[in-house]
């Protein structure tokens, strides 16, 4: 019988443990989600039944019918990509316009500029939303989505700083070559800095398009008019209190989640890539 090194076999162990550990945060992750789309499908008599059912017997397919037939689905769905589309190209215009003047044209103002930019993302959004909702009733603009949107044109810290982590490992010489040749520094930022940056740009904008389809508290708070309702305020509304139906809100919900999926997982390439390049792992 061949005998089998010690140390061959305690790396056996260890990647049997690893293995059994991921598969377990696995079924531990995907859970709710599988729970969902099970809920989805399924009547309400048999929703909470006992013993439990894992699969409805017969998939009830109408209760997603039922969904667009008494949720303005189309309204809330433009409302909702509007608010999200609109958003990443405002991060994607602003913040690597910024973070390649601090990481790039040599000026005195990035190190104080930077830090000040990183005091920001301390600032809880519940401390600055009561200043701004009265900021944009001032102007005008509430019950409308500018408040949604136009502010990413400024930039947001966080992104900056990803940005920035980013361009800082970008070989300076393709730039000053650049120069040489002629180009000034925002034909070598959109030509050059651009396609150098298609990982975490692709990174930024799936996280700001997930945050901004995700938003509650924001078309909470300056949406007033149904006909500007975005899909996570009709998501709430279409939820009783007294008596929630489950199987239509768990539908709903798979709705609602479905494209973030897809978007995930068409994407997933760029995002891991983006996200292991900015925080230094390799």
């Amino acid at each position: 019988m061949k005998k089998i090194d010690g140390s061959i076999l305690s790396q056996r162990i260890f990647r049997a443990v690893g293995i059994l550990a991921l598969l377990f945060f696995t079924f531990i992750f995907f859970m709710p989600l599988f729970w969902m789309v099970r809920t989805a499908l399924m009547s309400d008599a048999l929703v909470f039944s006992v013993p439990v059912r894992w699969l409805p017997d017969v998939p009830m397919w109408e209760n997603f019918v039922t969904v667009f037939q008494r949720m303005d689905m189309q309204k809330y769905i433009v409302n909702t990509l509007i608010t999200s589309v609109l958003p990443v190209i405002g991060i994607l215009f602003s913040c690597p316009l910024v973070a390649y003047s601090l990481t790039k044209i040599p000026w005195k103002g990035g190190a104080i500029i930077f830090p000040i930019i990183l005091f920001t993302m301390m600032i809880p959004w519940q401390v600055t939303q009561i200043p701004m909702y009265s900021i944009w009733s001032n102007l005008g603009l509430t019950d409308s989505f500018v408040p949604l949107i136009l502010p990413t044109f400024f930039g947001s810290g966080y992104y900056i700083y990803l940005c920035r982590q980013y361009m800082k490992s970008l070989p300076t010489s393709v730039m000053e070559a650049a120069r040489i040749d002629g180009a000034n520094d925002i034909r070598i930022l959109y030509t050059i800095v651009y396609p150098m940056c298609k990982s975490v740009l692709t990174t930024i904008a799936v996280l700001v398009f997930i945050a901004n389809w995700n938003n509650l508290n924001g078309p909470l708070l300056y949406l007033q008019s149904s006909s500007k309702y975005t899909l996570s305020i009709g998501l709430q509304q279409f939820r009783k209190a007294d008596n929630p139906e489950w199987p239509l809100l768990m539908a709903a919900s798979t709705v609602f989640t479905a494209p973030l999926i897809v978007l995930f997982f068409f994407a997933q390439k760029y995002f891991l890539n983006g996200i292991s390049t900015t925080s230094g792992l390799k």
